[in-house]
Protein backbone atom coordinates (compact mmCIF):
# COMPACT_ATOMS: atom_id res chain seq x y z
CA UNK A 1 0.00 0.00 0.00
CA UNK A 2 3.18 2.28 0.86
CA UNK A 3 4.15 1.61 -2.14
CA UNK A 4 1.36 1.75 -4.06
CA UNK A 5 0.57 5.67 -2.47
CA UNK A 6 4.22 6.57 -3.16
CA UNK A 7 3.40 5.90 -7.07
CA UNK A 8 0.46 8.03 -7.43
CA UNK A 9 0.69 11.37 -9.87
CA UNK A 10 1.79 14.10 -7.71
CA UNK A 11 1.60 17.85 -8.96
CA UNK A 12 4.62 19.77 -8.02
CA UNK A 13 5.45 23.43 -7.40
CA UNK A 14 7.75 24.58 -9.85
CA UNK A 15 5.30 23.15 -12.11
CA UNK A 16 2.22 25.20 -11.32
CA UNK A 17 4.61 28.49 -11.19
CA UNK A 18 5.54 28.29 -14.02
CA UNK A 19 1.96 27.44 -15.41
CA UNK A 20 1.10 30.34 -13.06
CA UNK A 21 4.21 32.82 -14.97
CA UNK A 22 2.71 31.43 -18.64
CA UNK A 23 -0.32 32.08 -17.93
CA UNK A 24 0.76 35.87 -17.12
CA UNK A 25 2.92 36.14 -20.07
CA UNK A 26 -0.20 35.12 -22.42
CA UNK A 27 -1.19 38.81 -22.04
CA UNK A 28 1.25 40.43 -23.54
CA UNK A 29 0.16 39.40 -26.62
CA UNK A 30 -3.02 41.33 -26.49
CA UNK A 31 -3.54 45.30 -27.02
CA UNK A 32 -2.04 47.55 -25.99
CA UNK A 33 1.38 45.33 -26.22
CA UNK A 34 0.67 43.54 -29.03
CA UNK A 35 3.13 40.81 -28.65
CA UNK A 36 1.32 38.00 -30.41
CA UNK A 37 3.58 35.17 -30.68
CA UNK A 38 3.58 35.16 -26.68
CA UNK A 39 0.11 33.53 -26.49
CA UNK A 40 1.22 30.74 -28.72
CA UNK A 41 4.43 30.50 -26.56
CA UNK A 42 2.40 30.61 -23.58
CA UNK A 43 -0.02 27.62 -24.61
CA UNK A 44 2.94 25.32 -25.71
CA UNK A 45 4.52 25.63 -22.65
CA UNK A 46 1.41 24.85 -20.48
CA UNK A 47 0.54 22.15 -23.18
CA UNK A 48 4.09 20.24 -22.53
CA UNK A 49 3.45 20.63 -18.92
CA UNK A 50 0.39 19.04 -18.92
CA UNK A 51 1.72 16.09 -20.54
CA UNK A 52 4.18 15.69 -17.86
CA UNK A 53 0.89 15.30 -15.69
CA UNK A 54 -0.74 11.49 -15.24
CA UNK A 55 -3.65 12.25 -13.98
CA UNK A 56 -6.78 14.50 -14.68
CA UNK A 57 -6.49 16.10 -10.50
CA UNK A 58 -3.04 17.17 -11.93
CA UNK A 59 -3.82 18.22 -15.67
CA UNK A 60 -6.47 20.42 -13.46
CA UNK A 61 -4.33 21.82 -11.53
CA UNK A 62 -2.01 22.95 -14.59
CA UNK A 63 -4.62 24.78 -16.11
CA UNK A 64 -6.02 26.34 -13.22
CA UNK A 65 -3.14 27.82 -12.65
CA UNK A 66 -1.91 28.75 -16.19
CA UNK A 67 -5.97 30.58 -15.59
CA UNK A 68 -5.59 32.25 -13.16
CA UNK A 69 -2.22 33.84 -13.96
CA UNK A 70 -3.84 34.74 -17.20
CA UNK A 71 -7.33 36.18 -15.64
CA UNK A 72 -5.78 38.14 -12.86
CA UNK A 73 -3.04 39.71 -15.10
CA UNK A 74 -5.61 40.59 -18.27
CA UNK A 75 -8.74 41.21 -16.33
CA UNK A 76 -8.00 42.87 -12.72
CA UNK A 77 -9.32 46.25 -13.90
CA UNK A 78 -12.59 44.69 -12.68
CA UNK A 79 -11.40 45.37 -9.22
CA UNK A 80 -11.46 49.31 -10.80
CA UNK A 81 -15.07 49.16 -11.59
CA UNK A 82 -16.23 47.74 -8.61
CA UNK A 83 -14.21 49.79 -5.92
CA UNK A 84 -13.87 52.93 -7.66
CA UNK A 85 -16.94 53.36 -9.14
CA UNK A 86 -19.16 50.57 -8.12
CA UNK A 87 -19.01 51.31 -4.43
CA UNK A 88 -17.95 48.25 -3.25
CA UNK A 89 -15.11 48.78 0.15
CA UNK A 90 -11.69 47.41 -1.50
CA UNK A 91 -11.48 44.37 0.25
CA UNK A 92 -14.34 42.95 -1.25
CA UNK A 93 -14.03 44.35 -4.39
CA UNK A 94 -10.41 42.64 -4.47
CA UNK A 95 -12.43 39.06 -2.83
CA UNK A 96 -15.03 39.56 -5.62
CA UNK A 97 -12.34 40.34 -8.62
CA UNK A 98 -10.40 36.85 -7.36
CA UNK A 99 -13.37 35.13 -7.36
CA UNK A 100 -14.17 36.27 -10.80
CA UNK A 101 -10.78 34.93 -12.17
CA UNK A 102 -11.19 32.01 -10.29
CA UNK A 103 -14.16 31.31 -11.95
CA UNK A 104 -12.79 31.97 -15.17
CA UNK A 105 -9.59 30.05 -14.54
CA UNK A 106 -12.01 26.88 -13.86
CA UNK A 107 -12.04 26.18 -18.44
CA UNK A 108 -8.28 25.92 -18.69
CA UNK A 109 -8.61 23.47 -15.64
CA UNK A 110 -10.90 21.46 -17.44
CA UNK A 111 -8.68 21.26 -20.46
CA UNK A 112 -5.99 20.15 -18.21
CA UNK A 113 -8.97 17.65 -16.37
CA UNK A 114 -10.02 16.34 -19.39
CA UNK A 115 -6.41 15.54 -20.86
CA UNK A 116 -5.46 13.40 -18.47
CA UNK A 117 -8.66 12.11 -17.88
CA UNK A 118 -9.45 11.00 -21.05
CA UNK A 119 -7.04 7.81 -21.73
CA UNK A 120 -5.74 8.16 -25.19
CA UNK A 121 -2.06 8.08 -26.68
CA UNK A 122 0.39 10.87 -26.25
CA UNK A 123 0.89 12.41 -29.65
CA UNK A 124 -3.19 11.80 -29.77
CA UNK A 125 -3.86 13.84 -26.75
CA UNK A 126 -1.50 16.37 -27.53
CA UNK A 127 -2.39 17.18 -31.08
CA UNK A 128 -6.03 16.68 -31.01
CA UNK A 129 -7.86 16.45 -27.87
CA UNK A 130 -6.17 19.13 -26.23
CA UNK A 131 -6.63 22.26 -28.97
CA UNK A 132 -10.58 21.03 -29.02
CA UNK A 133 -10.70 21.26 -26.11
CA UNK A 134 -8.86 24.63 -25.66
CA UNK A 135 -11.17 26.03 -28.67
CA UNK A 136 -14.57 23.92 -26.95
CA UNK A 137 -14.13 25.83 -23.58
CA UNK A 138 -13.07 29.17 -25.39
CA UNK A 139 -16.36 29.08 -27.00
CA UNK A 140 -18.39 27.80 -23.99
CA UNK A 141 -17.24 30.76 -22.10
CA UNK A 142 -18.61 32.75 -25.05
CA UNK A 143 -21.90 32.50 -23.79
CA UNK A 144 -22.30 30.14 -20.51
CA UNK A 145 -24.33 32.67 -17.65
CA UNK A 146 -24.54 35.57 -21.14
CA UNK A 147 -21.15 35.02 -22.05
CA UNK A 148 -17.91 36.54 -20.98
CA UNK A 149 -15.64 35.87 -24.53
CA UNK A 150 -12.92 38.65 -23.51
CA UNK A 151 -9.34 37.94 -23.87
CA UNK A 152 -10.35 34.65 -26.14
CA UNK A 153 -6.72 33.99 -27.09
CA UNK A 154 -7.33 34.65 -30.98
CA UNK A 155 -7.97 37.97 -30.31
CA UNK A 156 -4.26 38.39 -29.61
CA UNK A 157 -3.70 37.73 -33.04
CA UNK A 158 -5.60 40.94 -34.59
CA UNK A 159 -4.24 42.64 -36.45
CA UNK A 160 -1.06 42.10 -37.17
CA UNK A 161 -0.35 38.36 -36.85
CA UNK A 162 -0.34 35.67 -39.84
CA UNK A 163 -3.52 33.96 -38.20
CA UNK A 164 -5.58 37.12 -38.21
CA UNK A 165 -6.33 35.90 -42.10
CA UNK A 166 -8.41 33.50 -40.51
CA UNK A 167 -10.52 35.38 -39.31
CA UNK A 168 -12.83 35.79 -41.84
CA UNK A 169 -13.09 32.17 -42.13
CA UNK A 170 -13.92 30.90 -39.37
CA UNK A 171 -13.77 34.17 -36.40
CA UNK A 172 -12.27 34.39 -33.31
CA UNK A 173 -12.95 30.63 -32.24
CA UNK A 174 -11.35 29.71 -35.26
CA UNK A 175 -8.60 31.20 -34.60
CA UNK A 176 -8.21 30.38 -31.25
CA UNK A 177 -8.19 26.83 -32.17
CA UNK A 178 -5.53 27.10 -34.79
CA UNK A 179 -3.09 28.94 -32.38
CA UNK A 180 -4.05 26.24 -29.88
CA UNK A 181 -3.14 23.83 -32.77
CA UNK A 182 0.38 24.91 -33.46
CA UNK A 183 1.37 25.84 -29.53
CA UNK A 184 0.53 21.98 -29.38
CA UNK A 185 3.02 21.19 -32.36
CA UNK A 186 5.62 22.80 -31.40
CA UNK A 187 5.15 21.43 -27.55
CA UNK A 188 4.57 18.14 -29.66
CA UNK A 189 8.28 18.82 -31.69
CA UNK A 190 9.80 20.03 -28.11
CA UNK A 191 9.35 17.10 -25.89
CA UNK A 192 8.91 13.80 -28.40
CA UNK A 193 11.24 11.25 -28.59
CA UNK A 194 9.93 10.35 -31.81
CA UNK A 195 11.97 9.99 -35.57
CA UNK A 196 13.71 13.63 -36.76
CA UNK A 197 11.19 12.78 -39.83
CA UNK A 198 8.01 13.11 -38.27
CA UNK A 199 9.42 16.27 -36.30
CA UNK A 200 10.49 17.89 -39.43
CA UNK A 201 6.58 17.25 -41.13
CA UNK A 202 4.95 18.51 -37.36
CA UNK A 203 7.28 22.06 -38.54
CA UNK A 204 5.89 21.77 -41.58
CA UNK A 205 2.43 22.18 -40.68
CA UNK A 206 3.13 24.91 -38.64
CA UNK A 207 4.61 26.43 -41.43
CA UNK A 208 1.84 25.52 -43.98
CA UNK A 209 -0.47 27.43 -41.64
CA UNK A 210 1.29 30.63 -41.29
CA UNK A 211 1.98 30.52 -44.59
CA UNK A 212 -1.90 30.25 -45.48
CA UNK A 213 -2.94 32.72 -42.70
CA UNK A 214 -0.75 35.30 -44.16
CA UNK A 215 -1.72 34.39 -48.04
CA UNK A 216 -5.77 34.65 -46.57
CA UNK A 217 -4.50 38.58 -45.48
CA UNK A 218 -4.52 39.54 -48.70
CA UNK A 219 -8.13 37.71 -49.88
CA UNK A 220 -10.73 40.92 -50.55
CA UNK A 221 -13.68 39.41 -49.41
CA UNK A 222 -15.68 42.21 -49.34
CA UNK A 223 -15.82 45.57 -52.33
CA UNK A 224 -16.90 49.29 -51.72
CA UNK A 225 -20.38 50.38 -51.53
CA UNK A 226 -21.67 53.90 -52.60
CA UNK A 227 -19.32 57.27 -52.34
CA UNK A 228 -16.72 57.35 -48.97
CA UNK A 229 -18.84 59.25 -45.78
CA UNK A 230 -17.15 62.18 -43.53
CA UNK A 231 -17.56 61.10 -40.20
CA UNK A 232 -16.46 62.79 -36.63
CA UNK A 233 -16.39 60.37 -33.46
CA UNK A 234 -16.83 62.45 -30.70
CA UNK A 235 -14.74 61.80 -26.97
CA UNK A 236 -16.37 63.98 -24.35
CA UNK A 237 -14.28 62.52 -21.08
CA UNK A 238 -17.29 63.18 -18.81
CA UNK A 239 -15.49 61.53 -15.78
CA UNK A 240 -18.09 59.03 -14.51
CA UNK A 241 -18.37 60.10 -10.88
CA UNK A 242 -19.83 63.05 -12.32
CA UNK A 243 -21.42 61.44 -15.26
CA UNK A 244 -24.87 60.75 -13.70
CA UNK A 245 -25.39 63.54 -11.11
CA UNK A 246 -28.49 65.38 -12.23
CA UNK A 247 -26.75 69.28 -11.15
CA UNK A 248 -23.86 68.38 -13.87
CA UNK A 249 -26.34 67.12 -17.02
CA UNK A 250 -26.67 70.69 -18.55
CA UNK A 251 -22.39 70.80 -18.33
CA UNK A 252 -22.61 67.85 -20.39
CA UNK A 253 -24.93 68.03 -22.97
CA UNK A 254 -23.29 71.25 -23.66
CA UNK A 255 -19.81 70.20 -23.93
CA UNK A 256 -21.46 67.60 -26.81
CA UNK A 257 -23.14 70.34 -28.48
CA UNK A 258 -20.12 72.32 -28.93
CA UNK A 259 -18.33 69.70 -30.11
CA UNK A 260 -20.99 68.48 -32.66
CA UNK A 261 -21.64 71.70 -33.77
CA UNK A 262 -17.67 72.49 -34.44
CA UNK A 263 -17.73 69.15 -37.25
CA UNK A 264 -18.89 69.67 -40.86
CA UNK A 265 -18.96 65.41 -40.89
CA UNK A 266 -21.98 63.87 -42.29
CA UNK A 267 -21.96 61.06 -39.70
CA UNK A 268 -21.29 62.70 -35.66
CA UNK A 269 -21.20 59.61 -33.79
CA UNK A 270 -21.57 60.33 -29.59
CA UNK A 271 -20.90 57.89 -27.15
CA UNK A 272 -22.72 55.25 -25.46
CA UNK A 273 -25.07 57.52 -23.28
CA UNK A 274 -23.47 60.07 -23.58
CA UNK A 275 -26.66 62.28 -23.01
CA UNK A 276 -27.49 61.79 -19.34
CA UNK A 277 -31.13 62.26 -19.69
CA UNK A 278 -34.04 59.91 -21.04
CA UNK A 279 -34.98 60.66 -24.53
CA UNK A 280 -38.05 62.16 -23.07
CA UNK A 281 -36.31 64.51 -21.11
CA UNK A 282 -34.32 66.33 -23.67
CA UNK A 283 -34.77 69.78 -23.81
CA UNK A 284 -36.86 70.38 -26.93
CA UNK A 285 -34.08 73.12 -28.17
CA UNK A 286 -31.53 70.79 -27.39
CA UNK A 287 -33.14 68.03 -29.55
CA UNK A 288 -34.25 70.64 -32.55
CA UNK A 289 -30.50 71.82 -32.74
CA UNK A 290 -28.84 68.46 -32.76
CA UNK A 291 -31.25 67.51 -35.82
CA UNK A 292 -30.76 70.75 -37.60
CA UNK A 293 -26.59 70.39 -37.09
CA UNK A 294 -27.36 66.72 -38.92
CA UNK A 295 -29.01 68.56 -41.51
CA UNK A 296 -26.74 71.20 -42.35
CA UNK A 297 -24.28 68.76 -42.53
CA UNK A 298 -26.35 66.23 -45.35
CA UNK A 299 -26.38 63.39 -42.45
CA UNK A 300 -27.35 62.48 -38.74
CA UNK A 301 -25.81 62.93 -35.49
CA UNK A 302 -25.82 59.37 -33.75
CA UNK A 303 -25.80 59.45 -29.73
CA UNK A 304 -26.39 57.16 -27.32
CA UNK A 305 -28.88 57.90 -24.26
CA UNK A 306 -31.28 55.86 -22.55
CA UNK A 307 -34.87 55.59 -24.11
CA UNK A 308 -38.08 54.75 -22.01
CA UNK A 309 -39.06 55.60 -19.10
CA UNK A 310 -37.71 54.69 -14.92
CA UNK A 311 -41.98 53.81 -14.76
CA UNK A 312 -42.00 51.08 -17.60
CA UNK A 313 -39.30 49.80 -19.39
CA UNK A 314 -36.14 51.22 -20.58
CA UNK A 315 -33.34 50.97 -23.05
CA UNK A 316 -29.76 51.65 -23.62
CA UNK A 317 -30.00 52.66 -27.00
CA UNK A 318 -29.03 54.73 -29.71
CA UNK A 319 -31.00 57.50 -31.19
CA UNK A 320 -30.23 59.69 -34.44
CA UNK A 321 -31.18 62.91 -35.02
CA UNK A 322 -31.10 64.94 -38.74
CA UNK A 323 -32.31 64.02 -42.36
CA UNK A 324 -33.22 60.71 -42.16
CA UNK A 325 -36.11 60.09 -40.11
CA UNK A 326 -35.57 59.68 -36.31
CA UNK A 327 -34.60 56.05 -35.96
CA UNK A 328 -33.49 53.79 -32.87
CA UNK A 329 -31.40 50.86 -31.83
CA UNK A 330 -31.56 49.32 -28.20
CA UNK A 331 -29.27 47.30 -26.95
CA UNK A 332 -29.94 42.95 -27.15
CA UNK A 333 -27.25 41.49 -24.92
CA UNK A 334 -26.92 43.25 -21.58
CA UNK A 335 -24.02 43.05 -18.90
CA UNK A 336 -25.55 41.09 -15.58
CA UNK A 337 -25.34 43.11 -12.76
CA UNK A 338 -24.30 45.87 -14.69
CA UNK A 339 -27.15 46.77 -17.07
CA UNK A 340 -29.35 43.96 -15.77
CA UNK A 341 -30.04 42.01 -12.36
CA UNK A 342 -30.81 38.27 -13.53
CA UNK A 343 -33.27 36.42 -10.95
CA UNK A 344 -33.97 39.70 -9.10
CA UNK A 345 -35.80 37.41 -6.19
CA UNK A 346 -31.75 36.03 -5.26
CA UNK A 347 -29.54 39.08 -6.46
CA UNK A 348 -31.48 42.09 -6.20
CA UNK A 349 -29.64 43.36 -3.24
CA UNK A 350 -26.79 43.82 -5.50
CA UNK A 351 -28.15 47.11 -6.98
CA UNK A 352 -28.00 48.29 -3.20
CA UNK A 353 -24.12 47.26 -2.99
CA UNK A 354 -22.84 48.72 -6.45
CA UNK A 355 -24.70 51.60 -6.49
CA UNK A 356 -25.30 51.35 -10.27
CA UNK A 357 -27.35 53.95 -12.21
CA UNK A 358 -29.94 52.50 -14.39
CA UNK A 359 -28.84 49.23 -13.77
CA UNK A 360 -32.37 47.36 -14.82
CA UNK A 361 -32.12 48.23 -18.48
CA UNK A 362 -35.23 46.20 -20.61
CA UNK A 363 -33.82 43.77 -24.03
CA UNK A 364 -33.98 45.02 -26.97
CA UNK A 365 -35.13 42.61 -30.12
CA UNK A 366 -32.75 40.35 -31.17
CA UNK A 367 -33.58 41.37 -35.23
CA UNK A 368 -33.40 44.96 -35.58
CA UNK A 369 -32.49 46.50 -38.66
CA UNK A 370 -29.21 48.40 -40.06
CA UNK A 371 -30.47 52.46 -39.32
CA UNK A 372 -29.52 54.03 -42.56
CA UNK A 373 -28.41 56.95 -41.64
CA UNK A 374 -25.01 59.64 -42.74
CA UNK A 375 -25.28 57.55 -45.91
CA UNK A 376 -24.56 54.31 -44.78
CA UNK A 377 -26.42 51.41 -43.13
CA UNK A 378 -25.04 51.20 -40.06
CA UNK A 379 -25.21 47.94 -37.94
CA UNK A 380 -24.94 49.72 -34.58
CA UNK A 381 -23.74 48.08 -31.32
CA UNK A 382 -23.56 49.18 -27.92
CA UNK A 383 -20.43 48.88 -25.57
CA UNK A 384 -19.99 44.99 -24.86
CA UNK A 385 -22.12 44.32 -27.30
CA UNK A 386 -19.31 43.57 -30.23
CA UNK A 387 -17.51 41.15 -27.61
CA UNK A 388 -20.12 38.68 -29.59
CA UNK A 389 -19.46 38.31 -33.51
CA UNK A 390 -22.13 36.06 -33.68
CA UNK A 391 -24.66 39.00 -32.73
CA UNK A 392 -22.78 41.08 -34.57
CA UNK A 393 -23.46 39.19 -38.03
CA UNK A 394 -26.87 39.31 -37.40
CA UNK A 395 -27.19 42.64 -38.89
CA UNK A 396 -25.51 41.46 -42.06
CA UNK A 397 -24.50 41.71 -45.00
CA UNK A 398 -27.43 44.52 -45.00
CA UNK A 399 -25.15 46.96 -42.89
CA UNK A 400 -22.44 48.91 -44.93
CA UNK A 401 -20.38 49.69 -41.70
CA UNK A 402 -20.22 48.79 -38.03
CA UNK A 403 -20.45 51.27 -35.60
CA UNK A 404 -20.08 51.23 -31.34
CA UNK A 405 -20.46 53.51 -29.08
CA UNK A 406 -19.20 52.62 -25.15
CA UNK A 407 -18.33 54.05 -21.80
CA UNK A 408 -15.24 52.35 -20.48
CA UNK A 409 -14.99 55.26 -17.89
CA UNK A 410 -15.84 52.63 -15.64
CA UNK A 411 -12.35 51.00 -15.87
CA UNK A 412 -10.08 53.55 -15.59
CA UNK A 413 -6.76 54.21 -16.89
CA UNK A 414 -6.62 49.99 -17.33
CA UNK A 415 -5.61 47.14 -19.99
CA UNK A 416 -9.72 47.34 -20.60
CA UNK A 417 -10.18 50.21 -23.27
CA UNK A 418 -7.32 48.39 -25.03
CA UNK A 419 -8.71 44.73 -25.26
CA UNK A 420 -12.26 46.41 -26.22
CA UNK A 421 -10.94 48.09 -28.97
CA UNK A 422 -9.09 44.55 -30.15
CA UNK A 423 -12.23 42.94 -30.00
CA UNK A 424 -13.47 45.62 -32.47
CA UNK A 425 -10.81 45.33 -34.76
CA UNK A 426 -11.33 40.98 -34.44
CA UNK A 427 -15.35 42.01 -35.80
CA UNK A 428 -14.09 44.46 -38.17
CA UNK A 429 -12.09 41.63 -40.06
CA UNK A 430 -14.61 39.04 -39.43
CA UNK A 431 -17.09 40.69 -41.29
CA UNK A 432 -15.48 42.69 -44.25
CA UNK A 433 -16.66 45.82 -42.73
CA UNK A 434 -15.16 49.48 -41.18
CA UNK A 435 -15.74 49.25 -37.45
CA UNK A 436 -16.37 52.98 -35.65
CA UNK A 437 -15.78 53.52 -32.07
CA UNK A 438 -17.26 56.31 -30.34
CA UNK A 439 -16.06 56.38 -26.93
CA UNK A 440 -16.68 58.67 -23.45
CA UNK A 441 -12.99 58.09 -22.39
CA UNK A 442 -11.20 56.17 -25.16
CA UNK A 443 -10.32 54.02 -27.14
CA UNK A 444 -12.23 56.19 -30.52
CA UNK A 445 -10.54 54.99 -33.46
CA UNK A 446 -11.72 54.74 -37.11
CA UNK A 447 -10.64 51.01 -37.90
CA UNK A 448 -10.65 49.74 -41.45
CA UNK A 449 -11.76 45.65 -43.06
CA UNK A 450 -8.47 43.98 -42.23
CA UNK A 451 -8.87 45.16 -38.44
CA UNK A 452 -5.87 47.90 -38.97
CA UNK A 453 -6.54 50.92 -36.36
CA UNK A 454 -6.20 54.22 -38.72
CA UNK A 455 -6.80 56.57 -36.07
CA UNK A 456 -7.53 57.11 -32.69
CA UNK A 457 -7.45 59.48 -29.92
CA UNK A 458 -5.53 59.53 -26.68
CA UNK A 459 -7.23 58.08 -23.98
CA UNK A 460 -8.80 61.00 -21.14
CA UNK A 461 -8.86 63.64 -23.70
CA UNK A 462 -11.76 65.48 -24.66
CA UNK A 463 -11.40 65.89 -28.40
CA UNK A 464 -13.12 64.78 -32.17
CA UNK A 465 -11.54 62.13 -34.76
CA UNK A 466 -12.49 63.25 -38.38
CA UNK A 467 -11.91 60.85 -40.86
CA UNK A 468 -13.69 59.38 -44.22
CA UNK A 469 -14.93 55.81 -43.93
CA UNK A 470 -16.08 53.82 -46.72
CA UNK A 471 -18.81 50.98 -47.02
CA UNK A 472 -18.81 47.67 -48.04
CA UNK A 473 -21.17 45.26 -49.65
CA UNK A 474 -20.67 41.46 -49.69
CA UNK A 475 -20.36 38.54 -46.85
CA UNK A 476 -17.36 36.82 -46.01
CA UNK A 477 -17.67 33.19 -44.71
CA UNK A 478 -18.13 33.76 -41.42
CA UNK A 479 -20.88 36.81 -42.33
CA UNK A 480 -22.82 33.64 -43.99
CA UNK A 481 -22.38 30.43 -41.57
CA UNK A 482 -21.24 32.01 -38.05
CA UNK A 483 -19.60 29.58 -35.45
CA UNK A 484 -21.01 26.83 -37.23
CA UNK A 485 -18.51 25.32 -39.69
CA UNK A 486 -16.05 25.28 -36.66
CA UNK A 487 -18.63 23.24 -34.24
CA UNK A 488 -18.64 21.25 -37.09
CA UNK A 489 -15.51 19.86 -37.20
CA UNK A 490 -15.17 20.36 -33.37
CA UNK A 491 -18.06 17.85 -33.24
CA UNK A 492 -16.29 15.48 -35.68
CA UNK A 493 -12.65 15.48 -34.09
CA UNK A 494 -14.76 14.82 -31.09
CA UNK A 495 -16.49 11.73 -32.36
CA UNK A 496 -13.74 10.41 -33.55
CA UNK A 497 -11.65 11.10 -30.34
CA UNK A 498 -14.43 9.27 -28.50
CA UNK A 499 -14.69 6.13 -30.41
CA UNK A 500 -11.08 5.93 -29.94
CA UNK A 501 -11.54 5.67 -26.30
CA UNK A 502 -14.44 3.50 -26.47
CA UNK A 503 -12.66 1.09 -28.73
CA UNK A 504 -9.00 1.26 -27.35
CA UNK A 505 -8.28 -1.85 -28.98
CA UNK A 506 -9.20 -1.09 -32.57
CA UNK A 507 -7.18 2.01 -31.86
CA UNK A 508 -4.13 0.15 -30.35
CA UNK A 509 -4.09 -2.18 -33.49
CA UNK A 510 -4.26 1.06 -35.53
CA UNK A 511 -1.09 2.41 -34.02
CA UNK A 512 0.28 -1.00 -33.83
CA UNK A 513 -0.03 -1.50 -37.58
CA UNK A 514 1.94 2.10 -37.57
CA UNK A 515 4.86 0.90 -35.80
CA UNK A 516 5.77 -1.99 -37.43
CA UNK A 517 5.11 -0.05 -40.72
CA UNK A 518 7.80 2.50 -39.51
CA UNK A 519 10.11 -0.36 -38.42
CA UNK A 520 9.58 -1.74 -41.44
CA UNK A 521 11.06 1.71 -43.23
CA UNK A 522 14.04 1.42 -40.43
CA UNK A 523 15.03 -1.55 -41.56
CA UNK A 524 15.77 -0.82 -45.07
CA UNK A 525 19.34 -0.41 -46.51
Amino acid sequence: MADKFSAMPRVSFPLLLACLLAGALAVGGFAPFGYWPLPLLSLGVLFALMQRTRSAAAGFAAGLAWGLGFFIAGVSWVFISLAEYGGMTPWLAALATFLFCTLLALLPAAVGFIQGRWRLPPTQRLLLLIPLAWGATEWVRGWLFTGFPWLAIGYSQVPASPLAGYAPLVGVYGVSFLLALIAALLAWIATTRDRLALRIWAAAAVVALGVGGQALRGVVWTTPDGAPTSVALLQGNIPQDMKWQPEKALATLEVYARMAAASPARLIVLPETALPLFESDLPDGYRDELARLGRQNGGDVLTGLPTGSLEGDYYNSVVSFGSAPMQRYHKVHLVPFGEYIPLKAVWGWVIEVLHIPLSDFARGDVRQAPLVIGGQRVAANICYEDAFGEEIIRQLPAASVLVNVSNLAWFGDSLAPWQHAQMSQMRALETGRMMLRATNTGVTAIIDVKGRMLASLPLFTAGSLAGEIQGYAGSTPYVRWGNTPVLALWGLLGAGLLLAWIYPRGAGRGCTAVKAATAALRRRP
